[in-house]
């Protein structure tokens, strides 16, 4: 289904009206009465035929007596009625249907399909989009499009609002009605039959009257779509999120998913994370959020400074502020004096800068300047309490005149109402966020400082893995096939360990034993002390039954530990089963944390890597962190510090920190296994030991399932293709690897930008580009596999990876139809035949993904491009809007094996 189809929905020329009616309080009703009142410039055509016009306009009596082909059908029958419907529309040529009918997938036709189900396959067979069922419609002012059955009119914006919720939706037309906040699409998803969160995020991205997507969800159809769609848009504008349904009560297909280490509602933080979005939990900090958003300089940090005349709200502010994470700056000494000499403030390092409370204009305008200056300082909040001693409104004016130019973000607080408002009017025209109280201000605060964070890890160049990480995917699947052979969903031990060992992950060493004299024997192998536990499937938390022994310091101590682990679980389990002990060698860490991490499933997104803390109090406070893979070492550190534990971590005078590149380095770990081996269902690290020496885990296990689908499908985010690497040669003997682009190649890519001549980046980006800043450079390297790719031809010097000399790059249609290409190549290096290596190599990989056609526009003096498109077969064109500009076409046959 096509994406550009979504212009006949939101931009339709003509819509018919399938159940439109004159009759009072129905949906056909006031979904025809919206219509009219909409504005649309086009045709309006009811069909019913029980009348010969529908509120004054014209009906006909059924789809094929419609005098023309709408571009958008907005059907509101009953439910049995609609697959008919959507039939005749389908033949009559209709290229979108927007479904208002409800329980569509609760009523089945003779066959014993669905109502849902004969509409999607109707809708396939004459490439139709559908949006709902179940839906309210949508709103678009701008087009005169109101094809809801909403109550309200919306005024015209720059904000996008989309809903899976009507009751939510028809919420936020009344709410922001009355704030008179204007939209410039308002979407109703309904049941997500077709047209999906990632349509319409995809769509919006790229409507110049869409400044921000505000989102709200209660679950994905289509994770990949979605996290792709989402990533992208995050570039260009900002997304905010809420999500409903966060205990997931209503999600009965996830009852198997319950008792997952990390919850759904985790899974989902983690994501509107990776996908650079800000996730709010009410309408009022949903609409806050976007009106900061549009106020805020960017900000340079998260250290706030907070200025008052009230000690209270100061604290308040203060409080808010810890609650979610962030932290007061530390003010310089210089910065105290000043303040404390000049106009005699209360502040410590970290405390709010108290004046007094009469404080005069003169008294806001210095201590704002002073604090402006502090390069320990990132942002200010500046509070005014009223009082009888000083106008709110010049206080007001000093604040805005001392600002200057300065580029750090200055945030007000005027409490009061009547002789607050005209000051916070003034704050609003000079573009300056203010706020009603210290606590909301402090909020939307953080929603900045985590909309940063998330936005700069897009852009973050990952660390890199270190180089003796190879592990051996075939090995390892061939533990996993002998234990699927024998019909086990689990791993023993010592397959767990070796598995682990594989990827590197730090195991302690461990055997099992039949019974309590093998345990014996092998102890003296091990080596003393040593821990022993039950093995068995009954008994999981084995410290607190009792089958856990620690400290064992000899054979004979294995003996009686053996035998009394055996009377303890006769007793207290009887009905356990006792396959046998597991020795392990003791690990003795005092300074150490407990900690766990490891791989779930969720029903939604698929495989999921999470961390926590390992302990007791971990588990009851569910104290975890979730990410999707794939993980890098920059990923693995968000995961981290989205913990509590996290902060524990580090030297707290009674524990040295951690070695927390060790711990970052099991979750990419974990990852890269999940990644290489989809039998893998579960993988449980239930206690990692980690202290400045690093980090060992201690209890694993790992399921799996013969079922499990096997490739890249299973995972959200395409992981990096290894599979597309390939060796080649040069005429002149040179030894290159053609492979695909990784985030972690940003620096190579800097140094392969400087090698290029003036003269080459002109012709490669059509305009003078002297230098790529960091956020340039992400861009190219950070690449989303599904949506671009880019090869790069590097250099082999002994077999080992040198430096890059060229690069193609293709960027695809989220239809994947079309796709333009750019290729570059080092300047000493032109007319090698490199180029001619890695066209050939994006051609191929063009043919094999099934896109029809390759373009590319180049500057008619390239006649290097020329040249190369020349040698391909490509069609060359002038540019209609540009002479300069030559149009490269390559219409692409199927692959041979196709």
């Amino acid at each position: 289904m096509s994406l550009r189809q979504l212009d006949s929905l939101f931009r339709p020329k003509s819509v018919a009206v399938i159940g439109a009616s004159n009759r009072p309080g129905s949906i056909g009703s006031v979904v025809m009465h919206n219509m009219l009142r909409g504005g649309l410039p086009g045709p309006i055509l009811p069909v019913n035929p029980r009348y010969e016009a529908v509120a004054g306009i014209l009906a006909y009596p059924g789809v094929r007596e419609l005098p023309l082909v709408p571009d958008l059908a907005l059907v509101c029958t009953p439910p049995d009625t609609v697959p008919g419907f959507v039939q005749e529309l389908g033949i009559k040529g209709t290229r979108t249907v927007l479904i208002m009918s409800r329980d569509l997938n609760r009523q089945e036709d003779q066959s014993g399909q669905t109502l849902q189900q004969r509409v999607l396959k109707t809708a396939d067979k004459h490439s139709m989009r559908i949006l709902g069922p179940d839906c309210l419609g949508i709103i678009v002012p701008r087009s005169g499009l109101n094809a809801s059955f909403g109550h309200t009119d919306i005024a015209q914006g720059k904000i996008a609002f989309v809903s899976q919720s009507d009751a939510l939706g028809t919420a936020v037309l009344d709410w922001a009605g009355s704030k008179n906040i204007g939209f410039s699409h308002f979407i109703s998803l309904g049941d997500c039959l077709d047209i999906d969160f990632g349509d319409i995020i995809d769509y919006l991205k790229g409507d110049p009257h869409s400044t921000s997507i505000l989102l709200y969800m209660e679950s994905v159809s289509n994770a990949r779509k979605f996290i792709s769609a989402a990533r992208s848009a995050s570039r260009n504008k900002p997304l905010v999120v809420i999500k409903g349904d966060r205990f997931n009560i209503s999600a009965a297909r996830d009852a198997p998913y319950r008792d997952s280490p990390v919850s759904t509602d985790g899974v989902y933080d983690g994501v509107f994370r990776r996908a650079g979005m800000l996730r709010v939990f009410d309408l009022a900090e949903l609409f806050d959020a976007v009106e900061a958003m549009a106020r805020y300089k960017p900000l340079r940090g998260d250290r706030l400074a907070i200025l008052s005349n009230g000690g209270g709200p100061a604290m308040m502010a203060r409080d808010v502020l810890k609650a979610r994470g962030g932290r007061l700056a530390e003010l310089s000494e210089q910065t105290r004096q000043q303040l404390q000499q000049g106009l005699q403030a209360e502040s410590s390092h970290q405390a709010p800068v108290r004046i007094i409370d009469h404080a005069s204009s003169e008294t806001y305008s210095r201590a704002l300047e002073i604090l402006i200056q502090d390069q320990n300082v990132d942002a200010i909040m500046v509070i005014h309490v009223p009082t009888a001693f000083a106008c709110s409104q010049d206080i007001a004016g000093a604040v805005i005149n001392s600002l200057g130019r300065t580029r750090k973000n200055v945030i007000t607080v005027w409490l009061g109402e009547k002789d607050a408002a005209q000051a916070r009017r003034m704050f609003a025209l000079a573009g300056i966020p203010t706020y009603e109280t210290p606590d909301q201000a402090a909020r939307l605060f953080m929603d900045m400082v985590r909309y940063r964070r998330n936005q700069e890890l897009l852009m973050e160049t990952p660390d890199s893995v270190p180089s003796d990480f190879i592990p051996d995917p075939m090995a390892a699947r061939a533990i996993l096939r002998n234990a699927l052979d024998e019909n086990r969903s689990s791993l023993s031990a010592p397959e767990t360990n070796e598995v682990l060992s594989i990827y590197t992950i730090p195991v302690v060493p461990t055997r099992e034993a039949a019974d309590a004299q093998e345990a014996s024997l092998i102890s003296r192998e091990l080596g003393f002390p040593l821990a022993l536990k039950v093995s068995s499937p009954d008994i999981q938390d084995k410290k607190h039954s009792g089958a856990l022994a620690l400290d064992l310091e000899s054979s004979g101590d294995v003996l009686k530990a053996a035998a009394a682990m055996q009377a303890r679980l006769a007793a207290g389990y009887p009905e356990a089963s006792l396959e046998g002990f597991i020795v392990q060698k003791m690990v003795r860490r005092p300074t150490a944390h407990e900690l766990t991490a490891g791989v779930t499933q969720d029903p939604d997104f698929g495989p999921v890597v999470y961390f926590g803390q390992g302990d007791a109090a971990g588990r009851i406070y569910k104290d975890v962190a979730a990410g999707l893979p794939p993980l890098n070492m920059t990923l693995a550190r968000e995961i981290i510090q989205n913990t509590r534990i996290s902060s524990l971590l580090e030297d707290s005078g009674k524990r040295p920190a951690i070695d927390m590149q060790a711990l970052r380095l099991i979750l990419v770990q974990l990852s890269q296994l999940v990644i290489d081996l989809p039998e893998i269902q579960e993988v449980n690290l239930r206690t990692i030991l980690a202290d400045a020496g690093g980090a060992v885990v201690l209890d694993a296990r790992i399921s799996i399932a013969s079922t499990a689908s096997a490739g890249e499908e299973r995972l959200s985010i395409r992981p990096y293709p290894k599979y597309l690497e390939e060796h080649a040669e040069l005429p002149s003997g040179l030894r290159l690897l053609l492979r695909p682009i990784r985030p972690e190649d940003e620096p190579s890519h800097q140094r392969f930008v400087e090698k290029l001549s003036a003269e080459d980046l002109r012709m490669r980006f059509m305009g003078f580009v002297h230098e790529f800043s960091h956020s340039q450079l992400a861009q190219l390297t950070q690449i989303d596999y599904d949506r671009e790719m880019a090869f790069i031809g590097c250099a082999l010097e002994d077999g080992a990876r040198k430096e890059t000399l060229g690069v193609v790059r293709c960027f695809f249609d989220p239809d994947n139809i079309s796709a333009e290409f750019a290729i570059v190549v080092r300047s000493d290096l032109k007319s090698r035949g490199l180029g001619t290596l890695l066209m050939d190599k994006m051609i191929r990989y063009c043919r094999q993904r099934g896109l029809k056609e390759l373009t590319a526009f180049a500057l008619r003096e390239n006649t290097g491009m020329h040249a190369l498109a020349k040698k391909f077969g490509f069609r060359m064109e002038s540019d209609p809007e540009d002479p300069e500009i030559t149009i490269l076409k390559l219409e692409m046959p199927p692959a041979k094996n196709e």
